[in-house]
């Protein structure tokens, strides 16, 4: 195994992997609004239709099936419901292909691609924003940065009985920085960002050291954080938006017992699953 997983050690015989925008921390919605939203507007112009496709990126990823999307898939398709209705796009048959097929998708990912397709205009513009979304979030302060409640002491009951893995799609930097400051690193035994790979790709990846599947757990807020977790064949575990806290005790209180007395399949994976279906609808 290479990379950044070649040094991991497996300590114990479960494990909790834990999204951190919108799951462990309190930044999701301020990151749209502020920072991802505004910045599409101002890369491409779109200042004529400003409102209306805020709100439109707001529902794509914050407030429907698809939150919690990889910011460049979200990106495509805002784009491509602009295209549609406000404007034209331009060489965005090129970005939507990228999306579409690219096993990696981030900056680091996106400049390969550029420098084998310096003449894409598209391609360029998206990584020029997603830079300027990175530089935007290092700008808002801190105290919109910050864990939900009950994130600290959770991590740190079932780092008692279990190795935590971050699992996120958010830009590593932003990841560190943000669970450094609130002491949840400590907490933690490796973190997995957007340079790591898909979600669901990290889950697998952290399944050959050993852990059986049913040992397991995910936990987002997500439809793409429940989707890896399915694809590998793991537990799920939803934090709820708007009740992100209260989610967040339950699973000290009987969540994360639940898999550890082997009971999370008898009927509480059901219930949990349709009352984050529930949420999102």
């Amino acid at each position: 195994m290479t990379g950044i997983f070649s040094d991991y050690k497996k300590k114990k015989d479960y494990l909790v992997c834990v999204d951190s925008d919108g799951c462990a921390m309190d930044t999701m919605d301020s990151k749209h609004i502020r920072c991802f939203g505004p910045c599409m507007v101002e890369q491409w112009k779109l200042g004529p239709w400003r409102d209306a496709i805020l709100k439109r990126w707001n529902e794509i990823n914050l407030y429907t099936m698809t939150r919690g999307i990889n910011r460049f898939k979200g990106l495509s398709l805002a784009l491509q419901e602009i295209d549609r209705k406000y404007c034209r796009i331009e060489d965005l048959d090129t970005l939507v292909a990228w999306v579409d097929g690219a096993a990696e998708l981030s900056n680091a990912a996106l400049e390969r691609v550029i420098a084998e397709n310096r003449q894409s205009v598209s391609l360029q513009a998206a990584l020029a924003w997603s830079k300027a979304v990175n530089e935007e979030i290092t700008r808002l302060p801190d105290e919109e940065k910050k864990p939900f409640g009950y994130v600290k002491e959770a991590l740190a009951y079932a780092h008692k009985n279990a190795d935590v893995a971050v699992v996120s799609s958010a830009n590593k930097d932003a990841v560190l920085e943000e669970w450094e400051r609130h002491g949840l690193l400590e907490h933690t035994d490796i973190v997995l960002a957007q340079d790591a790979g898909t979600k669901a790709f990290c889950i697998g990846e952290m399944l050959k050291f050993g852990y059986n599947p049913f040992h397991v757990l995910m936990c987002g807020d997500a439809p793409g954080d429940r989707d890896a977790a399915e694809q590998n064949g793991v537990w799920y575990y939803p934090i709820l938006v708007r009740h992100e806290s209260a989610s967040w005790r339950e699973f000290m209180e009987a969540g994360l017992d639940h898999l550890l007395d082997g009971s999370y399949g008898n009927g509480y994976q059901q219930e949990k699953t349709e009352k984050f279906l529930e949420n999102l609808r």
